[in-house]
């Protein structure tokens, strides 16, 4: 059964070169200034992705691979996520490029979808192809004709996550990790006003240190180690975030009446706080924020590792929550990778038989994590799915 597309009849039109998408539901998260124009924007798609894509384009997919219950349509709504949406249609909600390969021929942007556009699933000799828009006909007809409902904004800001923007978008400058303890030759506060023995927001601090760098810098309380739940090894050292200031005047030496040089610090004025800052806090540059692209994928080889610890004071975690993993970058993790969460056999004494004996529960699988910042030796993912508390230790590998 052939399929074509028709262009929108609206004053959305597609037109080329503009930047515009014909979104799907590949998974990606666009997170950027508002200002960023569209033709800055690019969307990496691998080698292996593309391969998938057009394999299953040639066919379609197997009525197996489709979830269950997976419906015959479904309008985007706003508050929907890609992955909520994938889990409609596919077992696995990050296997994107079979989704992407249902409808290769007709989608030039295999990542963006919108709400309110219209997804069609075709089932024909026990193969599925997804297409966007609104048929046309009776189904009867040898061609269906589908009218995509597309939008044309400068930015992507209109189009729906890969998961809930708002669970990580604090994370990409609260949770960070240094590869060595260099907060601890960063520049410092050294003195509050008088009579303040803690700041915030609006009030002004004085440091020390090299502040030529910058002029807008994040504020941390002193790092702490992340250690290897089996071997102990540090990995990295965790910052808590306190904050930013802005340098609003360079310090220096002063020449006194005595004839020595005296030193003053320079001066900050504090601009957003978590948590108040007091006299030790470390700065740190602003990082250049740059747009993000999280492709759900799983890993093309096998990885195995644990948890570290949950972000904050908690002891055991649940969904939506952020645990640190004990592999990075250099370990082959990437951001977008989805990952298996196990819990570990119990150990328990089997007393039916004549001895009573020892024996290990086997492992059972818990959860889903969705790793969406890497260091080089250690990572931040979120729990999406979890059907026990998740502990230090956890194990997690390929899905």
């Amino acid at each position: 059964m052939p399929f074509s597309l028709l262009p929108a009849t609206s004053s959305n039109s597609f037109k080329p070169g503009v930047g515009i998408s014909l979104p799907i539901l590949g998974l990606t998260l666009g997170l950027a200034a508002a200002t960023l124009p569209a033709q800055a924007v690019t969307y990496p798609v691998t080698p292996a992705q593309r391969a998938t894509a057009e394999q299953v384009a040639q066919a379609g997919v197997p009525l197996s691979e489709l979830a269950s219950d997976a419906p015959d349509s479904y309008t985007v709504k706003p508050g929907d996520t890609l992955w909520d949406i994938s889990k409609l249609f596919l077992k696995s909600p990050w296997r994107w490029p079979e989704l992407w390969g249902m409808n290769r021929d007709e989608i030039r942007n295999p990542h963006l979808i919108y709400p309110g556009q219209l997804l069609v699933l075709i089932k024909v000799d026990g193969r599925a192809r997804l297409a966007l828009g609104r048929g046309v006909g009776d189904s009867g007809m040898a061609t269906i004709k589908l009218s995509p409902r597309v939008r044309e904004s400068a930015t992507d800001a209109n189009a729906i996550a890969a998961i809930p923007t708002q669970l990580i978008e604090p994370f990409l400058t609260d949770a960070v990790v240094f590869d060595s303890d260099e907060l601890a030759r960063a520049p410092r506060i050294v003195a509050t006003p008088e009579g303040h023995v803690l700041v915030t927001r609006g009030d002004i601090a004085y440091a020390r240190g090299d502040l030529s760098q910058a002029t807008d810098y994040r504020l941390f309380r002193n790092a702490t180690p992340l250690r290897d739940p089996t071997t102990h090894e540090i990995l990295g050292y965790e910052a808590p975030y306190l904050g930013t200031a802005e340098l609003i005047r360079p310090g220096g030496t002063l020449d006194a009446a005595n004839g020595k040089s005296e030193i003053v610090p320079a001066t900050l004025q504090i601009r957003t706080v978590k948590q108040e800052v007091g006299i030790g806090d470390r700065l740190s540059p602003v990082p250049q924020r740059s747009f993000t692209n999280y492709v759900p994928h799983a890993p093309s080889q096998p990885i195995n590792g644990q948890v570290i610890s949950l972000y904050g004071d908690a002891v055991r975690g649940g969904q939506n929550q952020v645990v640190s993993l004990n592999k990075g970058s250099k370990d082959g993790l990437e951001r977008g990778h989805v990952l298996a969460l196990w819990r570990d056999g119990r150990r328990v004494v089997d007393s039916t038989g004549e001895k009573a004996q020892e024996i290990k529960l086997p492992d059972e699988r818990t959860g889903v994590l969705f790793v969406f910042q890497t260091y080089a030796r250690v990572s931040y993912a979120l729990i999406i799915s979890v059907t026990d508390a998740v502990s230090a230790g956890d194990r997690f590998s390929e899905p």
